[in-house]
């Protein structure tokens, strides 16, 4: 099993647009919801890929029901914690003549500590029949940023591989506890290690940066690059760059969509540059089709045996 926490889920809505025109009223082209949060979006895309996720999430209001209710009819096994309040809203609106792509993303309410307490419990209660833990993006208001750090703290004592994908704060407490994988993108190893991260080398030396901040030998680095691949500091030191020549037009997930790829190669023990491929073919599957983590395995497949990753 992967555990997949998800402690600030939200409903992510991508609307379309031919033009976005600052001050204008839109009529969207399109629309697409789904049960988002970069944790849902995790297990979403595991389980689409065939692993074993189960999501640990925090559910509140008439949005947490909608939330479940979408986990379910995709067949995504989840453990709920229920509190007061209602789960965030995030927005992206797609520019379909630029291409680009605008984002809002709510922060949500304070969540009170006992309700981080028992989804913590909820967790770990997993820990003895799971093999990974996977820590995806925001923690809600009202809880320390020493929470990620922690439950890695947990999951390592419990003999779990830990996959992180989170910055600021919480980033930098969570590598104190030594994760096996922290994958996160250039801006946020630049702001972490204040250092530039726009060309190869310099990712490069941020992803060993990263590794040695994580633990050092036995530990991984990810530094993904949008457009520009991905470079990776292996457990034994060895460099890895991936690269994939095809472009999406919906990247929002890709980031999640990657790491579900990953830990699932992973967890069926293969190897790092299998693992890469797997990773990248998800994460440009998932730009294909709007809404995040809504990507075709068989085409994430393809994808990936077309991905090219080589040794540094």
């Amino acid at each position: 099993m992967i555990v997949c926490l998800a402690a600030n889920p939200s409903i992510d809505k991508l609307f379309e647009v031919d033009r976005l025109i600052k001050g204008d009223i839109h009529r969207p082209l399109g629309l697409v919801a789904t049960a988002g949060g970069k944790g849902l979006n995790v297990a979403r895309a595991a389980h689409t890929l065939g692993g074993e996720p189960t999501a640990v999430s925090l559910l509140r209001g008439h949005a947490g029901k909608w939330l479940e209710e979408q986990l379910s009819a995709e067949g995504v096994p989840g453990v709920f914690v229920w509190s007061r309040g209602e789960n965030r809203s995030s927005l992206s609106v797609a520019d379909r003549e630029s291409g680009g792509l605008t984002e809002f993303y709510e922060h949500g309410s304070v969540v009170p500590s006992a309700s981080w307490i028992e989804l913590t419990h909820a967790a770990t209660s997993l820990f003895p029949v799971a093999r990974w833990l996977t820590i995806s993006g925001s923690l809600p208001r009202g809880v320390p940023d020493e929470g990620y750090r922690d439950l890695v703290v947990e999951a390592r004592a419990a003999g779990l591989g830990v996959a992180v994908d989170c910055e600021g704060d919480r980033l930098r407490l969570a590598l104190e506890a030594k994760p096996d994988i922290v994958k996160v993108n250039s801006t946020e190893a630049r702001e972490l290690l204040g250092v530039p991260t726009a060309r190869h080398e310099e990712s490069l030396t941020a992803a060993r940066k990263l590794r040695d901040l994580a633990g050092g030998d036995g530990h991984a680095a990810l530094v993904t690059r949008g457009a520009e691949g991905v470079v990776l500091a292996a457990p034994d030191g060895t460099l890895y760059e991936g690269m994939l020549y095809v472009r999406g037009r919906y990247p929002v997930g890709s980031g999640d969509a990657f790491l579900a790829g990953l830990v699932t190669a992973l967890d069926a023990a293969l190897g790092w540059d299998e693992a890469l491929c797997r990773a990248l073919g998800a994460a440009t599957a998932n730009a294909e089709i709007p809404g995040a983590a809504r990507l075709d395995p068989a085409r994430a497949a393809d994808l990936g045996s077309q991905a090219q990753v080589r040794i540094l």
